[in-house]
């Protein structure tokens, strides 16, 4: 076999594994993200027939740690479904979205600058409003108590958010600054 031929077979093989090596990586945030949906929703009828012993059905159900099934319903928190991680490996979605994760080895530990505190604040938030949007669909009730707490915040953001955009669009008319 020629040295081309030899080289050429390898670079197909490379080529190959990287793409069987991501799909693998995919599926593997996918069953987390999947993984941290069923804990969810488990959490809320141990909690609803149990009271407060989701910490113990996790210890005796879950073959993974604590941290674990809270970091995949974190990720199962963060977007409605896994194709917004696409891509992305299951610990780089971590990082993103600021869970902690443990290095690989110590040495190997990614130099990660932290988020601006804007960013995790607006995770935080939507992580939030995603159980409130669980809540009010169970008890539509409540709807009008998220509403009157968090209208105040909406107001401020909106201006904020008002403000920045005519900063950031120098030259802009009023009206371009009002469009959506």
């Amino acid at each position: 076999m020629k040295a081309e031929e030899k080289i050429n077979r390898l670079h197909a093989e490379v080529v190959r594994q990287t793409s069987d090596s991501k799909k693998c990586l995919h599926a593997a945030l996918v069953a987390a993200w999947q993984a941290g949906r069923l804990l969810i929703a488990e959490k809320e009828r141990v909690r609803k027939t149990m009271g407060a012993a989701w910490g113990q059905w996790v210890k005796e159900k879950f073959s993974g740690s604590m941290s674990t099934a809270q970091n995949y319903m974190r990720l199962a928190e963060s977007a409605p479904d896994a194709s917004a991680f696409a891509g992305l490996s299951l610990r780089q979605v971590y990082l993103r979205l600021g869970i902690a994760t443990e290095p690989k080895c110590r040495t190997d530990a990614p130099r990660v600058r932290p988020l601006p505190d804007h960013i995790r604040l607006a995770n935080r938030l939507l992580v939030a409003l995603n159980r409130c949007e669980i809540k009010v669909k169970a008890k539509p009730e409540q709807g009008a108590l998220f509403k009157q707490d968090l209208e105040a915040l909406y107001e401020r953001l909106r201006r904020f958010l008002e403000s920045c955009a005519a900063v950031s669009l120098p030259g802009a008319s009023q009206s371009d600054n009002n469009r959506p």
